[in-house]
């Protein structure tokens, strides 16, 4: 039998919903992230930096962009015999048939790939959190203290802590209890949904539980281990890592990566981030243009002005544009004359000649005020805007749109401007 220390399950199956119209139609995991990079080349390439080489990639929601985007693992070195990388979506059984419906389900729906490797643990990670962690260095602090969960944690400020799961841990590091956001948390030990469990300890608590509807780590497996006697331990983790869940912090934690001395560093030389590169050619930056305090990705070609904003691969900038505060992805067209101020503009997208978009006032938007919020102007994938228009703060536009969709021109804060199904909403 195949023997490995540890192995990996990535949980990448989640839709993103506070991500908007940028989750329409690609899983959280494979949105785009400063530029060349999406998402779960985070945690992948923190696996094989810490020596896990084998990890089971959990999917479920729209996970074509994302199998394209893993292939075999080359990027990141997970192109193994024995082990490497493996999709795991949900599939027919002979007895039944379902979809993962809480995170334990998916580990559990999944005990046959485990077994094949016959690990002493099982390291349980999220694919939608931006962050460089060792998880050689947790897997000694697990293995230091007998534990049969170590959880890793990141102290949090106390008038935040009631977003998180909280740990209430003694002097030792020992989990004595924990809430799930709590409403008066007792402690500022934030769970970040990173999970070493000893593989008996997990498989007995995920077959105890196996009927529980939704079955998750948090709710279920978490305080079944508790009260069987088994030893959780915190692991506080001090660095960078940061949840982009919504559209606020994704456009954050981008901006934080142009910073002069950036909080978080992309080019570390001994802890990289790998990526598929499907754009080799260099970036054209005209005699004429500016770019200042940018990312720029392979194959931009850029005729106008860029400031403090993203840039990904083989986005074409036109002549006039001015572009400030914001993340293009790639395969965008920005039209000559435009200007972009604070706008996400997912893959793929058209915006025309003379647009200009984070104009006047900001007010509440009217579709989800929750999710379009921050001043933000937030644009799908493929979605094409037309040639003159005025778009205000906290909108979202999605699919192509024509002259006729906005009154006078233009699309007031706060609007929404969807198609579904070529219908516009």
């Amino acid at each position: 039998m195949i023997k490995k220390e540890m192995i990996a399950m990535l949980l990448a199956g989640g839709q993103g919903s506070r991500l908007g119209v940028l989750t329409d139609t690609v899983a959280k995991p494979a949105v785009e992230f400063g530029g060349k990079y999406r998402i779960i080349d985070f945690p992948l390439s923190n696996c094989i930096n810490s020596g896990v080489d084998t990890v089971g990639v959990l999917t479920q929601y729209q996970p074509l962009r994302l199998n394209s985007h893993i292939g075999i693992g080359i990027p990141w070195d997970l192109d193994r015999n024995v082990g490497g990388v493996t999709i795991l979506p949900p599939y027919e059984k002979s007895d039944s048939s379902e979809w993962y419906s809480g995170t334990a389900n998916a580990i559990f729906q999944n005990i046959a790939y485990i077994d094949t490797y016959n690990p002493d643990y099982v390291l349980v990670l999220s694919g939608d959190h931006i962050y460089k962690m060792d998880y050689e260095v947790m897997l000694d602090y697990h293995k230091v203290n007998h534990a049969d969960v170590t959880i890793a944690c990141m102290p949090v400020p106390m008038e935040e802590a009631s977003r998180f799961g909280i740990m209430i841990a003694d002097e030792t590091g020992r989990i004595t209890e924990f809430e799930e956001k709590p409403e008066h948390p007792r402690s500022n030990l934030a769970s970040m949904g990173i999970y070493i469990f000893s593989w008996k300890a997990m498989k007995e608590g995920l077959l105890k539980l196996k009927d529980q509807k939704g079955l998750d780590f948090g709710k279920h497996v978490l305080p079944y281990c508790r009260d069987n006697g088994k030893r959780l331990f915190a692991y506080e983790f001090n660095g960078y890592w940061k949840d982009v869940g919504t559209l606020t912090s994704y456009w954050e934690a981008n901006m934080e990566l142009i910073d002069i001395i950036p909080e978080f560093n992309l080019y570390e030389e001994f802890w990289k981030i790998y990526t598929k590169a499907d754009i080799i050619r260099p970036e054209y930056i005209s005699r004429n243009a500016v770019v200042d305090r940018c990312s720029i990705g392979e194959g931009c070609e850029i005729f106008g002005e860029v400031y403090n904003s993203v840039i990904g691969p083989d986005v074409t900038i036109k002549k006039g544009a001015v572009i400030r505060d914001s993340i293009i992805m790639r395969h965008s067209v920005i039209g000559e004359n435009a200007k972009i101020n604070k706008t996400i503009i997912a893959e793929g997208a058209h915006i025309g000649d003379r647009v200009e978009t984070g104009v006047g006032e900001e007010v509440p938007n009217v579709y989800n005020e929750s999710i379009y919020t921050g001043g933000l102007v937030t644009i799908g994938e493929y979605s094409v805007i037309p040639n003159d228009v005025k778009i205000g703060k906290n909108t979202v536009i999605s699919g192509e749109t024509t002259i006729e969709d906005y009154q006078d021109g233009k699309l007031p804060g706060g609007s929404a401007l969807l198609e579904k199904d070529g219908d516009p909403l």
